[in-house]
């Protein structure tokens, strides 16, 4: 194979030393994992002679789709060992296989799911198929790191697009408008469903604040969060108006959150730690029965404001106050045009400044700067989509009340996007064939999308297998 001849000049230095690309002084010197990554979701290897470690012929049917959270490199591929029957799964890329066990993959959970382990150089270590890339690629390591700079490089794989990419992108604006409008009503009945079913047995406020918890536990902490909820009548009765700082313990402490130690070197952090632990030895015994395991939490990939700590803090805050059920009620109430929406909910939701919480992450962090709102601007929307809405709609269709429906409507079909995600990203890339967050320019757009993945995507697999979708795009609206 000819290999292409690669030229220096002035311009590739100042390339090299932005860190634009990589250098590689050595071929015998491990690449960067960000180009092994690159080289892996392009499948820049010779496919036809992919072999693992132990000799078994690896096909790759599909390599995953690129996982930017904590956990493996990717998720979703498919891949055929020998003459067996594809397997779907994770795929973990090291530089050296011996580092499964250093970066202890092998203890974490959420490796579990890993059908290959892709390393640049090693023999197998681990109990899964191991696939060396140090021999494999289809361009020396000089030739890849350049193109790791290049447009393609950063562009998604055409062969990885959806089957429903096409069909999608053939329709007119105003068709694609109107499915994902469509779309995004059937998440707003689903979710409206959810409280409904919930409010027969709990009520109204129960089936409100086991939402808004689950909303701040985000994917991570859904479950810990919705158990809280779940013990709010223990924790907060109705009528009972608990100081703040007694409540932020009863909350913390239920959820196992309380640190057992000080830091030491932090002042206020410990000083307020101690108020805390005053509070929870005295009701620990009335509640030991319905503490949560810490281990039940996730933290990895948290951003420090979304830490599950802070956001039982800002919980505790809504329900000392008693009158955010109210609020939310008085918002939906009042006349409001589009723009002045989302301020006027933050309002309702926002409380004023914590002694503590507005000046730190975590009851270990250091103290910010300066002061922190507990709930910012882009997590009202989340909130507003997936809790106030449809709470506020189903209760509507529920009292007959046409005007308040069709107004719980109007809000949520001229909402604001929300802020992009990892999911959403991919769905643009694989749906839409395009990264841009303008083909979702509201927050209805992105549910129906969300609504898309879920109810199609998330029924098949990376190949699109069996999935009716592109077709039903093709023939609508005959479909």
């Amino acid at each position: 194979m000819q290999v292409f001849p690669l030229y220096s000049n002035q311009y590739a230095e100042w390339r090299r030393r932005s860190g634009l690309i990589f250098s590689l002084r050595e071929e015998a010197e491990p690449p960067p994992e960000r180009l092994l990554q690159a080289v892996w979701f392009h499948q820049r290897v010779q496919r036809d002679r992919l072999r693992t470690t132990d000799g078994q012929a690896v096909r790759v049917l599909h390599p995953g789709f690129w996982n930017r959270e904590a956990g493996p490199d990717f998720r979703g591929a498919m891949i055929q060992l020998d003459g067996d029957a594809p397997r779907t799964g994770d795929v973990e890329l090291d530089l050296r296989s011996a580092d499964w066990r250093a970066h202890r993959h092998d203890t974490n959970p959420n490796f579990r799911n890993v059908v290959l382990h892709v390393v640049w150089e090693g023999a197998k270590t681990t109990d899964q198929p191991t696939l060396a890339l140090d021999s494999a690629l289809d361009a020396p390591l000089e030739e890849l790191a350049l193109w790791l700079g290049s447009e393609s490089a950063k562009s998604y794989p055409l062969d990885l697009l959806g089957q429903c990419c096409a069909p999608l992108r053939g329709l007119a604006a105003e068709r694609l408008e109107e499915l994902l409008r469509q779309a995004a009503f059937i998440r707003l009945q689903a979710k409206a469903a959810q409280f409904q079913a919930r409010a027969r047995d709990a009520g109204w406020e129960q089936a409100l604040w086991e939402g808004l918890f689950r909303a701040l536990g985000y994917k991570q902490n859904f479950w810990p969060m919705q158990r809280l909820a779940e013990l709010r009548a223990r924790l907060c009765p109705d009528g009972a108006r608990p100081d703040l700082l007694p409540l932020q313990a009863r909350l913390l402490g239920t959820g196992g959150l309380l640190p057992e130690e000080l830091t030491r070197t932090q002042t206020s952090a410990d000083t307020y730690l101690r108020r805390l632990w005053d509070n929870w030895w005295r009701e620990r015994a009335a509640f030991e029965d319905c503490v949560l395991p810490r281990t039940l939490w996730k933290f990895s990939g948290l951003r420090p404001a979304n830490h599950p700590q802070r956001r039982l803090a800002l919980a505790a805050h809504w329900l000392a106050n008693g009158q955010l059920p109210a609020l939310l009620e008085n918002w939906c109430a009042r006349s409001l045009e589009p723009a002045e929406q989302p301020n006027a909910l933050l309002e309702a939701f926002q409380v004023t400044q914590d002694e503590f919480w507005s000046r730190h992450w975590t009851l270990r962090s250091r103290p910010m700067a300066h002061s922190q709102p507990l709930l910012g601007a882009t997590r009202v929307t989340d909130l507003a989509a997936n809790v106030v809405l449809p709470w506020l709609w189903i209760r509507a269709v529920e009292g007959k009340n046409e005007r308040l429906r069709q107004e719980m409507e109007r809000r949520y079909f001229s909402w604001p996007a929300a802020e992009d995600n990892a999911v959403l990203r991919l769905a643009r890339q694989r749906l839409l064939g395009g990264s841009s967050p303008r083909a979702t320019p509201n927050a209805a757009a992105q549910q129906g999308l969300l609504q898309i993945v879920k109810d199609f995507c998330e029924n098949s697999n990376a190949l699109c297998a069996d999935c009716r979708f592109p077709e039903l795009v093709r023939r609508w609206p005959v479909a």
